[in-house]
């Protein structure tokens, strides 16, 4: 049996910000490539579970084309729960953003699931979001 990395707080820490960070920027490349091919997201704004990165990015292109880009993200009350292979990161975040028919802020809590990809280069392992599902705060408005 194979022995599975367990990543520390600040790996996942740096990778959820990651994440944060490309979004904040409206930064399709760097954003998408935080998450694997295989990943699935769950929104609590669209009908269907994404089952896939590609599906979401389809998503994202259209929202694009339509005039939206986020303005500003911000990411509070953060958590790590890591586990070898793993980690499951959850936060509060607040996004505002700019659409076709004006501006829209979101409060919604976060969580990111997290595995452990083996090495592809010298860099070594690196942790690639699976799993990622949004829902609103209690007593906010989608």
């Amino acid at each position: 049996m194979t022995t599975q990395t367990e990543p520390s707080r600040d790996e996942v820490l740096a990778a959820a910000s990651e994440i944060v960070d490309a979004f904040a920027a409206t930064d399709g490349d760097r954003y998408f490539a935080t998450f694997a091919p295989d990943a699935t997201f769950v929104f609590h704004t669209e009908p269907e579970r994404l089952a896939d990165r590609a599906a979401y990015e389809r998503l994202w292109a259209g929202w694009v084309a339509d005039g939206w880009r986020v303005v500003s993200c911000t990411s509070t009350d953060r958590l790590v729960q890591p586990f070898p292979g793993g980690a499951v990161f959850t936060h509060s975040v607040e996004t505002t953003a700019e659409t076709g028919d004006g501006p829209e802020t979101y409060r919604e809590r976060e969580t990111i699931v997290f595995r452990v990809d083996p090495a592809t280069d010298a860099a070594g392992p690196r942790l690639v979001a699976v799993h990622e599902h949004l829902s609103p705060l209690p007593g906010t408005a989608a």
